[in-house]
């Protein structure tokens, strides 16, 4: 059994200030020298930055569409190991899911490592109301622990005690925090919610300013008393410390990480290290061409549009990447990624080229093309997968592919989401394979090990050249 203190921290809605609050959190307590492991509820990648550099150290996803519970509690177990205490940052509302249900909700995913839920509730013109939520949410589902209330969008030290009795009388749940309506916030949103912490100008002030309003207006002591309460939980073994067995040594897996490209799950990067790969980290904006000794390329997603016009100065690494990707390298591209292998992307009404790898032209626009759960089911074509593979992922993005015609090979066929085209998704080119899926290497078990034996394959080829 594994005893950690831990809190799951919810909201009756989403735009409630859930990462704000969680990061003040996170940065109050790192200031009293506590080790706190963060996890992100759900598959956002941003939210999941932010919490990663509050903590000082990774963030992990924790979602129940894309993962098994099983993998889900070896992912908590693995990560909470060392830590004094951890937080998990939910998403929407607590019982909002996929269906009416609130499958794969917050809730579920509280009551799965039965960690107490700190509730924010609003307090925007209403004050019994406010108890009325609170009273409702408690019942809904009795099996959640609900540890504790705050009250955000306070109006005044009336309005606070009109609604701190309310709860009291209604349900009893200790309020433990009181956030007054503020003027100005230190995280400006963008289209896919808060700013990636790498574009941020002040990220430090940005913190400094959530931890003093954790300091300034919740209760510290009382929230670690209630995460102090989570029961033990079954400690599950440890993928981490597995090593299976590696044919033919230690490959390098390239990853392409700059401010273009953000996006991985540090689950994905773990598993392609547990399986035998050493990770390079490239620089598509700076490096003058693709290293030579990477044995495969993983590109994730992030936002190449507000970089296009660098990357494709970049001509250098553009003209040795398309190469590599005519010599046969394994290259696996999510989202932004799949974008950059392409020809060319138009943001604004200008065109700028990318790596041409793919005949594939794409444009930005306004609104979101895709955004959701998706469903694979992998054909015959794909280079790491097996033919009736299924993968459940996640697809967010603003961009469209302009030419439908003459598309290369097919990987997936789409059950669920957008795709490329509403049918199918991920684009197969000698041993490419570019999706706008992002998958999670717990949720699909079968993708770090074929990206280790494809990189395998292409360093033999590579020596009996």
């Amino acid at each position: 059994m594994q005893t950690v203190p831990r809190l799951v921290i919810s909201a009756a809605r989403g735009g409630l200030g859930k990462t704000t609050l969680s990061l003040g959190i996170i940065a109050a307590w790192r200031k009293r020298g506590r080790q706190v492991a963060v996890f992100k509820k759900g598959p956002d990648f941003i939210d999941a930055g932010w919490l990663g550099v509050a903590a000082g150290k990774p963030c992990y996803n924790l979602d129940m569409f894309m993962m098994k519970p099983g993998s889900i509690q070896r992912s908590f177990s693995d990560h909470t190991a060392c830590a004094d205490v951890a937080i998990i940052e939910g998403n929407r509302g607590l019982y909002d899911g996929v269906d009416e249900s609130g499958t794969y909700s917050t809730a579920r995913l509280a009551k799965l490592l039965k960690t107490p839920v700190i509730l924010i509730v609003d307090g925007t013109k209403a004050s019994a109301t406010v108890a009325a939520v609170v009273l409702g949410l408690r019942h809904y589902d009795a099996d959640v622990s609900i540890g504790g209330i705050i009250l955000n969008n306070v109006s005044s030290n009336r309005h606070e005690d009109v609604i701190r009795k309310a709860i009291s009388a209604s349900s009893g749940i200790p309020v433990v925090g009181v956030v007054p309506k503020q003027r100005h916030g230190e995280f400006p949103e963008r289209h896919m919610g808060l700013t990636p912490f790498h574009e941020h100008p002040e990220v430090g002030q940005a913190l400094d300013a959530s931890a003093t309003i954790a300091e300034n207006h919740l209760d510290l002591e009382a929230l670690w008393n209630i995460a102090c309460t989570a029961p033990a939980i079954e400690k599950r073994e440890s993928t981490l410390a597995q090593t299976p067995s590696r044919i033919g040594g230690r490959v390098v897996v390239g990853v392409i990480r700059d401010r273009a490209f953000q996006f991985y799950y540090p689950d994905n990067l773990e598993e392609l290290e547990r399986h035998g790969a050493l990770i390079k980290e490239i620089n598509a904006l700076h490096d003058n061409r693709l290293p030579d000794d990477i044995d495969a390329l993983y590109i994730g997603g992030g936002f190449p549009e507000t970089q296009a016009a660098e990357l494709a100065a970049n001509q250098g690494f553009c003209t040795s990447l398309k190469s590599a990707a005519e010599d046969g390298l394994p290259i696996y591209a999510e989202c932004g990624g799949l974008i950059y292998l392409g020809r060319s992307l138009t943001v604004g009404g200008e065109r700028h080229s990318m790596t041409a790898v793919l005949p594939l032209d794409f444009v930005l626009e306004k609104r979101p093309q895709a955004h959701g759960y998706t469903i694979l089911e992998t054909g015959g074509n794909s280079p790491f997968l097996d033919k009736g593979t299924t993968i459940r992922g996640h697809e967010f993005h603003y961009s469209r592919v302009v030419n439908l015609d003459g598309l290369p090979d097919i990987a997936y066929h789409v059950l669920r989401g957008g795709g490329i085209d509403g049918k199918t998704d991920g684009i197969v080119y000698k041993n490419v394979l570019a999706s706008y899926t992002h998958l999670h290497a717990l949720g699909t078990p079968e993708w770090a090990p074929a990206m280790i034996r494809s990189a395998l394959g292409h360093r033999a080829v590579k020596r009996h050249a």
